[in-house]
């Protein structure tokens, strides 16, 4: 399930990709079938783990082209162990919120795109968003979790202080807003509820086949009550 949308978001063979809190790789995989120079980057190491067999698995089916490459590194995205200007292409999908210190964050992603590179932030959307943390003490109030709501307006015009420039924005995911809202009012650990089991069968589902009738309805639902605010900027080239 990709957040970010690759028709807008271009990677060509061999451009430098960094995948900032990559998470179990979902970005990742999709820039390194376009053929990216990939790097998947996150703090935590189990999940780096898990990438990098799936890496593996991905080149070993020859789902990898030539012109790809691929390599995980643990880190904290406010202090990346990158040098200045290294990647044509950043992604920081569903990471932000989850770090206090996130204006660093932001200075790091626009320090090491290069001039002229394009990069993809994801957050969740303010108002589904709001809603999960009304419902839900535990959704939010864990280890790791979700410390700030974003606006995206708001969100936006911070990056831009970072020296980026916006050029397009769109929500993504509205299926998946219900699903989280009956989640956190139920609880967000009860996977036996049956209204829970139904309507994540309805979403793998969805995901495994995207039939017709579905991609249909969330691309009309989206512009209203999607799960996730996405923004692309480009680091505007050395004069």
């Amino acid at each position: 399930m990709l957040t970010v949308d690759y028709d807008r978001f271009a990677i060509e063979p061999g451009m430098r990709v960094l995948d900032v809190g990559c998470g179990q790789g979902r970005h990742s995989y999709e820039a390194l079938r376009r053929g990216g120079d990939v790097t998947a980057f996150d703090l935590n190491e189990d999940d780096l783990a898990e990438v990098a067999t799936m890496f593996g698995a991905m080149d070993a089916e020859g789902e990898v082209p030539s012109s790809a490459a691929y390599r995980t590194v643990a880190g904290d995205a406010r202090r990346m162990p990158f040098d200045d200007a290294s990647f044509d292409r950043v992604i920081a999908s569903e990471v932000l919120e989850h770090i206090v210190d996130d204006e660093t964050a932001m200075a790091e992603i626009a320090r090491v795109t290069k001039p002229g590179g394009l990069v993809a932030v994801t957050v969740p959307r303010y108002w589904p968003e709001k809603i999960c943390w009304m419902l839900s003490t535990p959704y939010h109030e864990v280890e790791g979790g979700h410390v700030r709501i974003n606006k995206g307006s708001e969100l936006t015009k911070r990056l831009e202080r970072q020296g980026l420039e916006a050029f397009a924005t769109h929500h993504a995911h509205a299926l998946h807003s219900p699903y989280w809202w009956l989640k956190c009012a139920v609880g967000v650990d009860n996977d036996t509820n049956p209204a829970v089991k139904a309507y994540h069968r309805l979403l793998v589902w969805d995901m495994m086949k995207a039939p017709k009738l579905t991609r249909t309805a969330e691309k009309a639902l989206n512009p209203v009550m999607g799960k996730s605010f996405v923004v692309y900027l480009r680091k505007p080239a050395q004069v």
